[in-house]
């Protein structure tokens, strides 16, 4: 009788836990399927929110003085290594298009790393940190990720992740360069 009552306590037990779990796998499903609203991206179409950059070189630069030609804006970080296998690629886009703008914002960063990465990849456009965290009014989810901006001062495209020479181009290609 003893040995019975004991398998009929275990298995509620497990009846508890199975129970617990795909509620659990159900609350998580919901939220991937239902992302948070601050966790979403500006959409494109939408005015480029302001943004401002402290250079390396001391100056300050924003999204909207730079408006009146395209712009590639470039979120990143020292410590992200997709970034780093983006950054000769944006680098060498910025030399080619010298009629396209592109800005750099150091995300969750410090200056001496930034600095550093700056100078390791020869960065020929106006990069610095984004001291007042405004990579949040894009809703940007982590670096790298990339902003193209019409002379008006639009977005048109985002892309998340690193970019290669080929797809960089192409967004190149559909901001009107």
């Amino acid at each position: 009788m003893r040995l019975r009552s004991v398998s009929r306590v275990r298995l509620a037990g497990w009846a508890v836990a199975g129970a617990l779990a795909g509620g659990l796998f159900a609350v998580l499903g919901w939220g991937l399927a239902h992302p948070a609203a601050g966790a979403s991206s500006v959409a494109a179409g939408r005015p480029a929110p302001e943004l401002e950059v402290q250079t390396f070189t001391g100056d300050t630069v924003t999204v909207a003085s730079l408006r009146g030609r395209p712009l590639v804006l470039n979120f990143w970080a020292s410590w992200c290594g997709p970034c780093r296998q983006e950054a000769p690629i944006l680098a060498a886009a910025a030399q080619a298009h010298p009629e396209i703008g592109f800005l750099g914002a150091a995300i969750e960063d410090s200056a001496g790393p930034a600095r550093a990465f700056e100078a390791e990849f020869k960065v020929p456009y106006s990069d610095g940190i984004d001291g007042q965290a405004g990579y949040l009014r894009y809703g940007v989810t982590g670096p790298p990720e990339t902003y193209f901006i019409d002379a008006g001062g639009t977005i048109r495209d985002r892309y998340a992740g690193p970019l290669d020479a080929p797809t960089l181009d192409r967004y190149l290609a559909r901001l009107g360069s």
